[in-house]
């Protein structure tokens, strides 16, 4: 099935300024949404909409509750099989171009609810000969831990990946997060390789309790950062810390990361929701501080402010701030291979939206800095986004999700 979207224009950035390499390029810090939608189409009647690709979108499968995916590797021209994540506690293959999805066996207990469940999953660096995946979920404390909630990172091997009853075995722990703690939101535990296969990152949401962010005794409101056995390299910035749980730590300060990803120039990114209002998009840089919850674009779901990033320069301000929020729910970056659908996204971030609706494309920079420059309303909130050899895959939030394909016009 497939349906043409009408897709309005936002463009807010095509060149970068001195100014703006340097400092948070805000977006709609203080306007309100109707405001914000109302400059956005002001903006699309002064550029050529020949400038600003289209697509339709093809459904390929439906899900219930969906949360992460990754590409198996296949060969040249084959459309990717898929490894699909339910936060219900399911793991999928899923065949790209016919839809047929097949349930893999011996996936971990998840502690289900609120935010929490199955998440994230991506390949080992040595998959082609190994089969092994990292898997994130949120799991149930035990004894003293009785009703409080953590996530956790396994290793496993993926057998069976040619026949109808594909398994996980040989589960190894690689990483929790510690403390476990009551509620279930801001797990995070978001998952990325480094480009050269040495590291794992993972992000460690603050689990909705705001001062663990800024506590080295814990490894909440992080971004770990490990070996790919799970232990702490050495030359992490917290090594020779007398803590030993700050060892994996990698940057600290942050509210919930839920997408991570290199640019062509191996520098990391990632995107964070915000409070009320001050999503972020940073530029993650080895041993520094974000400022949560000290600082925020965004101010407390109370009404309470909360002080702005320009207020505390000791700490690392965002790339991007975007009030109202977008809540960005994950990212890829989008590079031709095969196909080249979308030659004008190529080297940009493709983030997914909640909230907003939205697909999100934004640009870097050679300077550290970054700009929104395309939005897409997709008509329904949106859970991930994969680009695979110039070809992209979305997912859509909660039940009957569909597994939608973008197709270039």
């Amino acid at each position: 099935m497939s349906r043409v979207l009408t897709l309005p224009l936002t463009m807010t950035a095509l060149l970068f300024s001195a100014s703006a390499c340097s400092n948070p390029s805000p977006v709609n810090t203080d306007a309100d949404s109707a405001a914000y939608e109302e400059k956005q189409n002001t903006d699309s009647e002064s550029i050529a909409s020949s400038e600003k690709p289209t697509f339709a979108t093809k459904t390929i499968a439906t899900f219930d509750e969906p949360w992460a995916m990754t590409a198996l590797p296949t060969e040249e021209g084959q459309s990717p099989i898929l490894l699909i994540t339910q936060k219900t506690g399911e793991l999928f293959v899923v065949n790209s171009e016919t839809g047929v999805k097949t349930a893999v066996a011996n996936v971990p207990e998840v502690a289900y609810g609120g935010q929490g469940g199955l998440g994230d999953v991506i390949l080992a660096p040595d998959f082609a000969t190994s089969n092994d995946i990292y898997i994130s979920y949120a799991e149930a404390g035990t004894g003293s831990d009785s009703n409080k909630f953590g996530a956790a990172v396994i290793k496993a091997t993926l057998t069976g990946l040619d026949t109808d009853t594909p398994s996980l075995q040989a589960s190894m722990p690689i990483w929790q997060q510690v403390p476990k703690v009551g509620g279930k939101g801001h797990y995070s535990h978001r998952l990325l390789l480094s480009p050269d296969g040495q590291y794992l990152f993972i992000s460690s949401g603050d689990r909705q309790d705001k001062t663990p962010a800024q506590d080295m005794t814990g490894n909440l409101g992080k971004i770990i950062r490990l070996n790919t056995d799970g232990s702490a390299p050495e030359d992490n910035p917290f090594a020779k810390d007398t803590n030993s749980i700050a060892k994996e730590f990698w940057t600290v300060g942050h509210r919930n990361v839920l997408g991570m990803v290199f640019d062509d120039t191996d520098r990391l990114w990632v995107h964070e929701m915000g409070p009320r209002g001050g999503d972020e998009f940073n530029l993650i840089e080895k041993g520094n501080n974000y400022g949560w919850p000290i600082v925020s674009n965004g101010r407390n779901y109370s009404g309470i402010d909360i002080a702005d990033h320009d207020t505390r320069p000791d700490f690392s301000a965002p790339k991007i701030t975007w009030t109202p929020v977008i809540s960005p729910s994950a990212v890829s970056l989008y590079h031709s291979g095969n196909h080249d659908d979308f030659p004008a996204w190529q080297g940009a971030a493709l983030i997914s939206g909640l909230s907003s609706k939205a697909l999100i494309v934004v640009d870097f920079d050679d300077n550290n800095g970054a700009a929104e420059r395309y939005r897409y309303n997709m008509g329904e909130r949106m859970r991930s986004v994969l680009a695979v050899d110039g070809r992209v895959w979305m997912l859509e939030d909660g039940n009957d999700a569909g597994l939608v394909q973008l197709v270039g016009e």
